[in-house]
């Protein structure tokens, strides 16, 4: 055993950085441990990881990041500030660690220092494409020189070989991809002139003229889509009528509800009441029969993740097991103004297209369910008003050919979304969510509506269960007349927006709210009569009118999983923060069993996402640059993974903080390491070095230190 300590892995780095290929425990040899003979009750201390005496080196915990800091940080710009990387100026000698979080997050710039103009991108050195600016262009047209003067030289890792190319037989970065080498030669004519060719293999011929395609990628809305939401000429027409609807259906809803409290000088009049009630007219369309979703026991769900949930990891997850993926929260009213960053997120890949696992028990078939016409992938968004919202369901459905479901976001902490009523907002005002979801559900075509919430907005004050009433019978005034709102699924996170990411989350909770949807079979009856129920072909499932219910919080293995499946009764669980930092939590729980994963191992899994994400953002400088920068963030989570055999007891605790404890090999060190540096260091491994312009701050202060210049 070696004795690198897991608090001072930068040694390790340097060892590791000339290349991927290290060696660590076999693969065959990790161990593979079952939950029903591990599980040790014995005392232990509170919240820290019980690390076994071999390896433990202080028994005191490691301060750790704090999720609640590091989920309200926004970004400054993703790509291109220029401002001068400020982690290692000033302060005082040695290291000082800091609290809190990086507000107003910067990564640099990275471009090429010439910029090759598009014209000469995809073509061969003697046969460009006419440049549409002519002499008023000021890129950069000879080739050459951009070869040896405008641009870094090629990146040595990979094997030097652009994965893009080798995968498709084409790359769409073209003379800008940084291992333009391994597919691009010069050849030699008969008059002696030599020209440098791009070689083209393979039959993907739409990658040839467009550097914006990208292989395997679905789902991408075209500039001209985005323009014309931008200058408004898109007519998104169930929208417009049911929000004019909406508009008469409220004001109405108003007048009912004042002349109904009445005063002493001017009482209640039933007649009044009555002509009123008169006005209401039935919504102007019924929904379209929705395409039947399922969720059971063998689909596990990947939560809808900030920054995280990129198209590369959730690919990465999908290769490991989840079963069910939802983009990133996008903002709704955004994405009705066709701005290019919301509808980035929308981004799928091929492989969350295929349909999720499915072998139901008896009895938990949905009536018409097709399995083979399912797929993994959603789309989540976030709204404060009922017509932002409507409208972004039906340009999703009008606009995106793949969709799964549309999850409305109703659980969000982060104070931006919050206190604008969007997210967790939403909690506290019920009726403006059940026009939401009832808006939504009549525009989005076969499409099913999903909500996901929090227990409440404070502690101590759960208002969950009265939420969940509400969208599977609707408004007790109103029910009679529109039935049902249509809610396919409600995920529920077992804490409240005060609490964030703090605390256990309350399973207790989600299985009270789990048998309170069980019991509404039986309530429905007693709500509604035969006449009056929503029609059935308008309800996302139909077997009992049944609602999927995912329980959501702190789910970190497999044991975790079945346990709340098995004890909290929910369909499904989603999995967020356990899924970012050990992602083969899926192909534990699909396995059944732990899974040791060697320090190689997780290597390949980096590995695997930097080939994901040339795919994704590019083999450019530009996509090379991004790249990057989502795989830091990404190891500032797997940093916090501890190995399955260092544990004295199991299951581990997502909650628990790490002692210090020493490593089995210096490549676990390295991938344990808290500090930025090491993670940048193990990018370079396939990356080749940063760009001089790129930064990088992590989310939360305590993974940065201020370091004076050496030598």
């Amino acid at each position: 055993m070696r004795d690198s300590e897991q608090a001072e892995p930068t040694v390790a780095a340097e060892a590791h950085a000339e290349g991927a290929g290290v060696a660590s425990e076999p693969s065959s040899k990790r161990q593979k441990l079952s939950h029903t003979t591990t599980r040790d009750e014995r005392d232990r201390k509170q919240g820290v990881a019980p690390i076994k005496p071999e390896y433990l080196i202080s028994s005191e915990a490691q301060d750790v990041v704090d999720d609640d800091v590091a989920e309200g940080t926004v970004a400054a710009n993703d790509d291109a500030t220029g401002k001068p990387d400020q982690r290692d100026g000033g302060g005082k000698k040695g290291k000082k660690k800091q609290k809190g979080q990086n507000q107003n997050r910067s990564f640099g710039h990275f471009e090429d220092s010439l910029r090759l103009c598009n014209s000469r991108v995809l073509s061969d050195e003697f046969s460009p494409k006419p440049c549409k600016f002519g002499e008023r262009c000021n890129m950069c047209h000879d080739l050459r020189i951009y070869l040896t003067e405008g641009r870094r030289p090629d990146v040595e890792g990979l094997g030097g070989k652009c994965h893009v190319f080798e995968t498709y037989g084409r790359c769409p970065s073209g003379w800008k991809c940084r291992f333009v080498k391994s597919h691009s030669k010069e050849i030699q004519h008969e008059d002696g002139r030599k020209e440098l060719v791009l070689i083209r293999e393979g039959n993907y011929t739409e990658l040839d003229d467009n550097q914006e395609a990208r292989p395997s990628v679905v789902n991408v809305a075209s500039a001209d889509v985005k323009w014309d939401l931008a200058r408004k000429k898109v007519v998104l027409e169930k929208s417009e009528a049911y929000i004019k609807w909406l508009d008469k259906d409220s004001e109405i809803t108003h007048k009912l509800y004042n002349r109904k409290q009445g005063t002493e000088d001017t009482p209640v009049d039933p007649n009044l009441l009555e002509d009123l009630r008169a006005q209401f007219v039935d919504p102007p369309f019924k929904p379209s029969e929705k395409r039947k979703i399922y969720f059971g026991r063998e689909t596990p769900v990947l939560a809808p993740l900030t920054t995280q949930g990129n198209l590369p990891f959730r690919r990465l997850c999908c290769d490991l097991g989840a079963q069910v993926t939802y983009s990133e929260m996008a903002m709704a009213l955004p994405l009705i103004q066709g701005q290019k960053g919301e509808w980035a997120l929308m981004k799928a890949h091929e492989s969350e297209l295929t349909s999720p696992r499915f072998t139901p028990e008896n009895g938990k078939v949905v009536e018409g369910y097709d399995s083979y016409r399912d797929l993994k992938w959603g789309a989540q968004i976030s709204g404060n008003q009922a017509w932002v919202a409507i409208k972004a369901a039906e340009a999703l459905t009008k606009f995106l050919p793949h969709l799964r479901v549309i999850d409305l976001n109703c659980g969000c902490p982060i104070d931006l979304v919050f206190q604008t009523g969007a997210g967790s907002g939403l909690l506290d005002t019920p009726n403006k969510l059940e026009k939401m979801v009832r808006g939504m559900n009549a525009v989005s075509g076969e499409v099913p509506i999903t909500v996901k919430l929090r227990t409440g907005v404070r502690d101590g004050r759960p208002t969950a269960q009265r939420i969940i009433e509400r969208l599977a019978f609707g408004n007790a005034d109103f029910r009679d007349r529109l039935g049902a709102p249509g809610t396919a699924a409600i995920t529920l996170h077992g804490r409240s927006r005060q609490q964030r990411y703090t605390k256990k989350a309350n399973w207790e909770y989600i299985a009270e709210c789990a048998a309170l949807i069980q019991s509404y079979k039986d309530k429905k009856n007693d709500l509604t009569d035969t006449a009056m129920e929503p029609d059935e072909s308008t309800q996302a499932n139909t077997l009992n009118s049944k609602i999927y219910f995912i329980g959501n919080g702190d789910c970190y293995s497999h044991v975790d999983y079945f346990d709340h499946i098995d004890n909290a009764k929910v369909d499904s669980v989603m999995i967020a923060r356990g899924a970012m930092i050990k992602p083969w939590i899926f192909e534990e729980i699909e396995k059944g069993q732990y899974l040791d994963k060697s320090a190689s191992e997780r290597l390949g899994y980096i590995e695997k996402f930097v080939r994901y994400g040339l795919e994704a953002w590019g083999s450019d400088e530009i996509g090379l640059g991004h790249t990057r920068r989502f795989l830091l963030e990404w190891l500032s989570f797997t940093c916090r993974y501890i190995p399955i055999g260092l544990l004295e007891h199991l299951p581990p605790n997502l909650q628990d903080r790490p002692p210090k404890y020493r490593c089995r090999d210096d490549l676990e060190a390295l991938l344990a390491s808290t500090n930025y540096k090491d993670w940048i260091k193990i990018s370079e491994m396939f990356l080749g070095p940063a760009h001089p312009n790129f930064t990088f701050q992590p989310k939360h202060k305590s993974n940065s230190y201020e370091i004076d210049a050496e030598g």
